[in-house]
């Protein structure tokens, strides 16, 4: 008795450390919460991380292409279970940018950075006016400025 085993070969490339960044950061599940009446066999938040995985691999095609790009890649893994390359059609991604569109790109992204409690490195007020003070009483002092 002969078994058959069958092998699929699907590229992975770097789509798959984008695709863990965007599911660590939880971005399709965040703006799957901000769309909760979704009604597409696809949901916003993963037709987003699909057209990021697109961009950076297919990115001057038109949207029906993007089941093409998508034929030889494992899917599922990159974007979740029972999603198919054909269910990433021109429709499903255009009502995702219809509705992105709508919601203010800017304001998304400032939503998920706050999520994600991103904050942009600042300055203390008193380190700062210490190393002033210092540095105005080296002047002061006729020092000469030396590097720490």
């Amino acid at each position: 008795m002969t078994t058959t085993e069958m092998y699929i070969n699907e590229r992975l490339d770097h789509l798959g450390i984008v695709a863990g960044v965007c599911q660590e950061i939880g971005l399709a599940a965040w703006l799957d919460v901000q769309d909760p009446g979704n009604r597409q066999q696809v949901s916003v938040g993963t037709a987003t991380v699909a057209m990021i995985l697109n961009g950076l691999g297919f990115s001057n095609r038109q949207l029906y292409l993007v089941p093409q790009y998508f034929a030889n890649k494992p899917i599922e893994h990159l974007l979740g279970a029972g999603i198919s390359a054909d269910m990433l059609n021109d429709d499903c991604l255009g009502r995702t940018l219809d509705w992105l569109y709508a919601h203010d790109p800017t304001k998304l992204f400032a939503g998920i950075a706050r999520s994600m409690w991103i904050r942009p490195p600042s300055l203390s007020v008193e380190r700062t006016a210490a190393q002033v003070s210092r540095w105005g009483k080296q002047a002061s002092q006729k020092r000469p400025w030396r590097p720490r």
